[in-house]
Parts: C-alpha cells; sequence; structure tokens
C-alpha cells in the first residue's frame, strides 16, 4: 500500500474499538491522593500539638503521641529493617517506622512504584506543582538527555551514601543509634526543621517549588533517594503497563501524558524504574484496551483472552494499597510493636531540647 503522499509503501490504517466508557483512574487516583495527604496533615497537627505540649509543662498532655509521624523517617525505617534482619528481634525505638517503610516497599515490590503517585505527599504536591506551572507558563521545560540522565543519577548516589552507612553498621550499632536522644527525638528534629526554617533552608524549598513547577517532578525525578530505592524495588512487580501492538493505534498520545517522559508508545511493556502506575497514559488512550496496567499474558492467550482476570483497575489498586498498608499497621498494632518503648518522663526532658541534642558521631 503506498502512501499517498510520499508515495512510498507505508503502514496501513488500522481499524480499532475506540473506547466507550470514561476512564476514571485519575479522578480515583487524586482523591486516594488527597486523602493520604488529609492523613497526614492530620497527624502532622497531632504530633505538633505533642511536642508543644512537652515544651510547655504548663498545657498539659492530653494528647498521645501519633506514631504515624514514622512515616516520615525512612531513614529510620531502613535502619530498624536491618535491625530486625539481623538480630530477629522488633525495635523498640521507632518501630512504625519500619512497618511503614516495608508496607511502602511491598507496594511497589507488586504494584511498580505506585506509593510515589499514590500516596506520598510529596509526590502529591509535586504533580500539582508541575500541572500549575503548565497553566501558568504554557508548558513544563523538558532536560535534554545529556543533562538529564547524570541529574537523575543524583538520587541513586543519595540512596547509596545512606545504604553504605546503614549497610555498615553492626546490629548493635544500629541498636545503640536508636537509643541514643538523637535517634529518639529524631522525628522533632525534623518538625524543628520546618518549624524554625531559616533564610537558607527557606530558599532551597523555594527554589525546589520553583523547579517543580518549571520541570515535571523535579525533585522526584532527580532527587528523592527514597523514590531511588522505589524505584529499584518496582523493578521486580510483575504488574506494569502492557501495551497491545495489535490494537494499538501509534496515536502517540500516552507518550506525550507520561510524566516520566517514557516512550510509552514505542515499548510492549514498561519496565522503566520511572513509571510510578499513575495510569495516566492509560486515561488519554483512545483504542480499546490497547494499554492496560496488568500481569503478563500467556503466549498461548488470543486477543480476547489477553486481559482477561490480569488487568488490575482504579479500583483493585485502591483495594491492593489499603490492603498493604492496612495490613502493615494493624499488625503492628496487634502485636504492640506499633508505638515506641519510650518512658514519659524521657520525652519531657528530651523534646525541649531537642534542636540542641548533637548526632551521636559527632
Amino acid at each position: 500500500m503506498l502512501d499517498p503522499v510520499t508515495l512510498q509503501p507505508g503502514r496501513p490504517k488500522k481499524r480499532f474499538t475506540r473506547r466507550t466508557t470514561k476512564d476514571s483512574s485519575q479522578r480515583i487516583r487524586r482523591r486516594v491522593q488527597w486523602g493520604f495527604f488529609a492523613l497526614n496533615v492530620w497527624i502532622g497537627l497531632q504530633f505538633l500539638l505533642w511536642v508543644r505540649a512537652h515544651e510547655r509543662p504548663a498545657v498539659g498532655y492530653s494528647v498521645s503521641r501519633p506514631p504515624g509521624v514514622e512515616g516520615w523517617l525512612p531513614i529510620a525505617g531502613l535502619m530498624n529493617t536491618k535491625y530486625l534482619l539481623a538480630t530477629g528481634r522488633m525495635p523498640a525505638i521507632h518501630p512504625a517506622a519500619m512497618f511503614l517503610f516495608i508496607a511502602f516497599l511491598a507496594m511497589c515490590l507488586l504494584l511498580k512504584k505506585s506509593f510515589c503517585s499514590w500516596l506520598c505527599p510529596v509526590g502529591t504536591l509535586s504533580e500539582y506543582l508541575w500541572k500549575a506551572g503548565q497553566r501558568i507558563f504554557g508548558r513544563n521545560l523538558h532536560l535534554p538527555k545529556w543533562l538529564d540522565i547524570p541529574l537523575r543519577g543524583v538520587k541513586y548516589l543519595l540512596f547509596g551514601f545512606f545504604a553504605f552507612i546503614i549497610g555498615t553498621m553492626s546490629a548493635e550499632m544500629l541498636g545503640d543509634f536508636m537509643a541514643s536522644p538523637y535517634g529518639i527525638v529524631a522525628d522533632v528534629r525534623m518538625l524543628n526543621f520546618f518549624r524554625y526554617l531559616g533564610a537558607g533552608g527557606a530558599m532551597v524549598l523555594i527554589g525546589l517549588a520553583v523547579l517543580s513547577m518549571l520541570v515535571q517532578n523535579f525533585w522526584c525525578r532527580y532527587l528523592c533517594p527514597y523514590g531511588a530505592l522505589l524505584g529499584l524495588a518496582s523493578l521486580l512487580s510483575p504488574v506494569r503497563i502492557r501495551r497491545d501492538e495489535g490494537t494499538c493505534i501509534d496515536c502517540g498520545k500516552c507518550a506525550r501524558q507520561c510524566p516520566a517522559n517514557l516512550s510509552v508508545d514505542t515499548l510492549v511493556q514498561i519496565r522503566s524504574v520511572e513509571c510510578s502506575a499513575c495510569m495516566a497514559c492509560i486515561a488519554v488512550c483512545p483504542a480499546e484496551d490497547a494499554l492496560q496496567f496488568a500481569l503478563p499474558a500467556r503466549a498461548a492467550d488470543t486477543a480476547k483472552e489477553r486481559w482477561r482476570g490480569r488487568v488490575l483497575k482504579p479500583a483493585r489498586v485502591v483495594i491492593a494499597l489499603a490492603l498493604l498498608f492496612g495490613g502493615a499497621v494493624f499488625y503492628a498494632r496487634i502485636t504492640h510493636h506499633w508505638r515506641s518503648d519510650i518512658p514519659e518522663e524521657m520525652y519531657r526532658q528530651l523534646i525541649p531540647e531537642a534542636s540542641r541534642v548533637h548526632h551521636p558521631g559527632v
């Protein structure tokens, strides 16, 4: 068949079945994002009130410490996970950090880097910043490959640094670090960083916000060491974005919509560590069943059987994420390993001095 413009052999136009039902993945994902964001805000406010009550004893201690705040301590979670594997004993300090770390890691082992695009509060803010940048400036910047690829390596260098330090620590050293005053009030120090933000810290945050408006997911793509670890774990996930070459019409809409700038329209399956399973590519695909978030099909399957029982629709993703998150919290609670085993009197002594507590290695 000759192309009518070039008079050269061309590819025949594919017949396709146009999608008849509106995709709901992005609406569902936004609700999950903001629901989890609201949960983090509630935990943060409760934690702030708890800290202030210890800084001002006259206020009283009516607010309890929310263990969920330890989800913001991924390094403590990694340290405690190694401690558990090395000793077989549950850590007494920041155990919730370990359970949440394992839950988020399991999400990415099973469902690609779904934690980043469905749950992570920083990822949610980052996404809405680049969308705001699109509205304000008309588009986002796409860095050239010679700059983009080296910058993407920065987050792996940061993760490698933390992994090397923790990897060289013995179980005894890990236990001593977590039981030190610095380890005990690590969450309070994190809060105080934002409460008493200096000019330098403010400039860094403003700079990251501006860069996130200009470049899609700047922090997540180039700097987040947690995302680097979860991306590596996602390589083992059996569920991936998969493209059916027989029904794909090569319109390229999926690649243009992908926030990670992946060539979805030319690949049969997306293995990249940058894929966060946001399903934005699936949402814009006009062809029925051309793109799916699914388990691998068997070679003997026909076209009609290819997706049967293997597709993870948005509702299934939400259920899986809820089971992993809720299951980790439930197990930690019923085994009495959700709260740190720290006397209240120690908190009363350490919290007012948290900003002056030194790292045990200093």
